[in-house]
């Protein structure tokens, strides 16, 4: 999808591994969870909308799983910050005992 829209090279590396990591995140932390991609446009901007989501615990500390190096599995705690790094746009909302929800963008240039 991300090739149809427009993206090509390093940008399709950068949505892949970002759709990975919140894949992992959902099988490890929840169990199971669902990732819905959309094509978008804003004006003349093409890209792509990807939104990961569970109803698994939910993520206690969020600001702090936000961080570099934090995590409360036995993994190198670079996820969620690091799928923010690599696309335009992220937000995270979560609850505990209701689950997860990241939504995340990435426009071609």
């Amino acid at each position: 999808m991300a090739a149809q829209v427009g993206f090509s090279g390093v940008d399709l590396t950068l949505i892949a591994t970002s759709i990975s990591e919140m894949a992992r995140n959902i099988a490890v932390y929840a169990g199971e969870g669902e990732i819905v991609l959309d094509a978008i446009q804003n004006d003349s901007k093409r890209g792509i909308m990807v939104i990961a989501r569970d109803e698994g615990p939910g993520i206690p500390d969020l600001e702090r799983a936000m961080q570099d190096g934090f995590s409360t599995g036995k993994s190198l705690g670079l996820g969620l910050p690091g799928a923010k790094r690599l696309m335009d746009s992220f937000e995270v909302a979560s609850q505990a005992g209701k689950g997860t929800s990241v939504t995340m963008k990435k426009w071609v240039r």
